[in-house]
């Protein structure tokens, strides 16, 4: 049997009923991709991006794997290779095709995937009706495979962002009609590469957070990953974290001053990345007739000066950091400042607002507060991802969950827009190398 003990979940009575949750979290992925035709289901740019119908078929072959099969009497599989074509990286489960490969699964079709995820969720809801009959690690794997599909729900918004922006077409996932009034911004209003300095201005305060002996980890009731576990003790210098996101236009003014052009402010790796690769923007940023653009989710827009930067990479967000005067936090201090200044999801820019965008800081946010914490931009910290103390892997395929990934990551905190609300807390560990910036990854600065 599969062992779920390195994973906490909630308990039934706390929260909807099972079948009412595993029916809205399967329906939000499938909502994700109706705004694509079929061929958008299929194409994989680059590794880090799996094609839709692939994620789609994954968190079908989750339930199928870990539950339906194990739970389930008699349960039928939808195809014998299926097994083969959607497990992602547990090598405890046998051989799959390759990461880079997932692009070339031009069969099975989209509707045989979508046959499958009925198929799938027509034994769940049947299990599920006869839950209560069930012991408590079948209750660890459900509210792990929420959890993980709705990891996957983050990752198709981005990669849906990402396979878009490959075309030369620069089509709009979401069309006019259905785009928020903040997105109708008229080509006049982009901007110039020239900055008058009072688009810069932006309330912007430096809050001090009190050295000592704080606990971070998962502390609260219900689920969290295993990587979350032990809460454990930290000594935290006094410091103090800027109380918003940097905004776009902070990003240009660092642009502007040659930023990329100037190795001083980079770690030797990223400037050499950067050299190579050409980089002179965030990712999706582009010019035109002298005027900065970004590709969105509804097509191309001029770029907002008030919004939170995002789409770049640990490299950049240490050299901004290093040409402002300041650094980026630790995940240690990042998770202080949280619970220090009681952080909550309300306010936050989330996946079920369909806006695929961090938004900007109120003009009459209170300054004396931390806005943006939860939820906008995933923020980037300057720490390792490395175990807590007291970490044990899971036994069995979910061992192969978080563990194997502990080295070579920086860890990420906050959630994004493309985060659903209830997945995130504030002991919620992201990572990714340092290179990345297809996810909706910003800056916080510390001193």
């Amino acid at each position: 049997m599969l062992q779920a003990s390195a994973f906490r979940a909630a308990s039934p009575a706390a929260v909807m009923p099972w079948p009412a949750r595993y029916q809205a979290v399967r329906a939000q992925s499938q909502a994700l991709c109706a705004p694509l035709l079929p061929e958008d289901t299929v194409v994989q740019p680059v590794i880090d991006v799996s094609p839709p119908k692939w994620h789609l078929a994954h968190t079908t072959w989750f339930w199928e794997t870990f539950l339906l099969k194990e739970y389930a009497p008699g349960y039928q599989v939808f195809h014998p290779e299926y097994a083969f074509l959607f497990n992602s990286y547990y090598n405890s489960l046998g051989s799959r095709v390759n990461r880079a490969d997932r692009g070339t699964l031009s069969r099975p079709p989209l509707a045989e995937v979508l046959a499958y995820r009925a198929h799938v969720d027509a034994a769940m809801a049947a299990l599920l009706d006869h839950a209560d009959d069930l012991p408590a690690a079948f209750y660890e794997l459900v509210e792990l495979g929420l959890q993980h599909e709705q990891q996957h729900q983050e990752l198709l918004a981005t990669d849906i962002k990402y396979i878009l922006s490959t075309s030369p077409l620069a089509p709009a996932y979401l069309e006019s009609s259905v785009r928020s009034e903040e997105l109708r911004v008229d080509s006049a209003e982009a901007v110039k590469p020239t900055l008058n300095s009072q688009l810069l201005t932006l309330n912007s305060n430096w809050l001090p957070v009190p050295g000592g002996i704080y606990k971070v980890g998962f502390q609260e009731e219900g689920f969290c990953f295993d990587n979350e576990l032990a809460a454990h003790d930290v000594l935290i210098a006094p410091f103090e974290l800027q109380n918003r996101l940097v905004t776009n236009g902070e990003y240009l003014a660092f642009i502007e001053a040659g930023g990329y052009r100037d190795f001083r402010y980079w770690m030797g790796e990223g400037w050499d990345l950067a050299q190579a690769e050409g980089w002179e923007a965030p990712l999706y940023w582009t010019q035109r007739d002298g005027a900065w653009y970004r590709f969105t989710h509804h097509g191309l827009q001029p770029v907002s000066l008030a919004a939170p930067v995002t789409h770049i990479s640990f490299y950049e967000a240490d050299a901004y950091a290093h040409w402002a005067g300041a650094r980026l936090p630790t995940e240690a201090e990042w998770e202080t400042a949280a619970r220090y200044f009681e952080a909550t999801p309300a306010g936050g820019t989330w996946l079920e607002s369909q806006r695929f965008d961090p938004q900007p800081l109120p003009a009459d946010a209170d300054p004396t507060q931390c806005h943006q914490l939860l939820g906008d931009c995933w923020e980037w910290t300057y720490s390792a991802y490395h175990a807590y103390p007291g970490y044990e892997r899971a036994a069995g395929a979910l061992g192969e969950y978080n563990g194997k990934f502990m080295v070579n990551q920086l860890v990420l905190r906050g959630g994004s827009c493309a985060t659903p609300e209830s997945h995130i807390r504030v002991s919620y560990r992201n990572f990714f190398h340092a290179d990345k910036r297809w996810q909706f990854t910003g800056i916080r600065l510390a001193r």
